[in-house]
């Protein structure tokens, strides 16, 4: 009895020892799965929580996380126009839950498995797009990328969520002579529309010029207009009051004002301005005034006594 009673108390004291050597108890994190064998071959798979294992007969050998990773792939590769180009692509993948095990088992390295075909797919799609045309297509690659990868890699209990072409980056030279290409196209436009700039102010200026123009001339013959007026007025009003006076008086003492009005605004102009000035240039211009009224009104009476001879014949 007493032989008994030690052989239970020495395996309760081994049971003890290994529970706290090898502890039976484990937590797996939130977004993780944990997954266990039992003397070497797969149990299960433990979700967020605590977990009891038995110890020595099973053991945790891994856990395999259900976040979203991203894998950054860099290509080097040729266009179709020969130039070699750096093709970066981010592809955004995740673990299925219910494929924990073709997850964990059936790939020794899942990145290196993606690498792999995002390289195939890259460098089978690029060299058949120009340069130009690999940046207006970068989508295009990216799709049949997340294609080919999700296809492939679903069945290992991966889902590619999304393939992003997040840089183009060709040859230092090539970059450098598509910038002064830009820059010359840009250089070009901008010159145009300078141009197109210059013309238009050019155009509206003459237009200005000409409005303006077009405006003063009007002004000048309403003031023509404005003087004749006053003068003729003048003239009537001046015989009517004068007694004896005549149309050729008025007209002389009309001229005598504006000459010395005309005096009086060159003295009083800061400039100096030479003209020939003579008492006798005043009865000069009146004269030939006076000799041009005679032959005017000679020619209209001619006309007259015309036209009174043909109304006779008639």
């Amino acid at each position: 009895m007493e032989l008994i009673l030690f052989c239970c108390g020495f395996i309760l004291f081994l049971i003890i020892l290994v529970c706290i050597v090898v502890p039976p108890f484990f937590i797996v994190q939130q977004q993780n799965v944990a997954v266990v064998e039992r003397f070497g071959k797969f149990n299960r798979c433990c979700g967020p929580g605590l977990h009891l294992k038995i110890p020595i007969v099973e053991r945790v050998v891994g856990r395999v996380s259900l976040r979203v990773n991203q894998l950054n792939v860099k290509t080097e590769t040729k266009t179709g126009d020969n130039v070699f180009v750096h093709v970066m692509v981010s592809v955004q993948y995740l673990v299925i839950p219910d494929k924990v095990y073709d997850a964990y088992y059936r790939l020794v390295n899942p990145e290196i498995q993606i690498n792999s075909y995002v390289f195939d797919v890259v460098r089978a799609r690029v060299p058949t797009m120009k340069l130009d045309e690999l940046f207006e297509k970068k989508d295009e690659i990216a799709v049949a990328v997340k294609n080919e990868l999700n296809d492939t890699m679903n069945q290992f209990g991966f889902n590619i969520l999304n393939a992003l072409v997040t840089d183009i980056e060709p040859d230092a030279k090539v970059k450098s002579a598509m910038n002064e290409i830009n820059a010359a196209q840009r250089l070009r436009i901008a010159t145009q529309e300078k141009a197109e700039a210059e013309w238009i102010l050019k155009v509206k200026a003459a237009e200005a010029e000409a409005k303006s123009k077009a405006l003063q001339g009007q002004g000048i013959a309403d003031q023509r207009r404005a003087i004749i007026d006053g003068l003729k007025s003048s003239v009537e009003e001046f015989s009517k009051d004068v007694n004896g006076a005549t149309a050729q008086d008025v007209m002389n003492l009309v001229l005598l004002t504006q000459y010395f009005d005309t005096l009086k605004e060159i003295g009083q102009n800061s400039n100096t301005i030479l003209i020939p000035h003579s008492p006798s240039g005043l009865s000069d211009i009146a004269e030939q005034l006076r000799n041009s009224i005679i032959i005017g009104n000679e020619v209209s009476r001619r006309q007259n006594l015309n036209l009174e001879k043909n109304k006779d014949n008639n």
